[in-house]
């Protein structure tokens, strides 16, 4: 019994320890890069997210991808944070969201694509970030996000 309530108590400080909200309020914003796998090869990323409200972010990602070409993209996107919603403690934020943009080469055209993604911050400044997604030509992506 004692144990289960020592376990307990330490979950408890753990994660009350933590606020409960997203990593980025309104007013703040981040900047995230990585690599990715999609359909249309091998995309690197730069992007950015402006808080506009406490659980909402919108912001620019311009991509290269590498295949037997290179194509340039550019989307726009806004996602919906859920830390506040899920109690979930500050050092992580999971979030799902929309894009819409452009990809250069066989397929031009508007591209529309849903991300669902999570990243984990190891310090009050950098995290890692894994995103699941499609249109674009995003894919999956794994990078850093760094709030600035």
């Amino acid at each position: 019994m004692k144990k289960a309530t020592l376990i307990i108590a330490f979950i408890a400080i753990t994660v009350l320890g933590f606020s409960q909200a997203a990593p980025l309020s309104k007013g703040g914003k981040q900047l995230n890069f990585g690599l990715g796998f999609s359909h249309y090869g091998i995309p690197a990323y730069v992007g950015m997210d402006f808080a506009f409200h406490n659980d909402w972010t919108a912001g620019p990602v311009i991509k290269v991808v590498m295949d037997e070409d290179v194509y340039l993209g550019a989307l726009g996107r806004v996602d919906y944070h859920w830390n506040r919603l899920l109690e979930i403690p500050r050092n992580w934020d999971f979030y799902l969201g929309a894009n819409v943009g452009f990809l250069s080469g066989e397929d031009n055209g508007l591209d529309l694509g849903l991300q669902l993604g999570g990243r984990y911050y190891w310090s009050e400044k950098w995290g890692v970030n894994l995103e699941f997604g499609g249109g674009t030509g995003y894919g999956t992506s794994i990078g850093l996000s760094m709030i600035l």
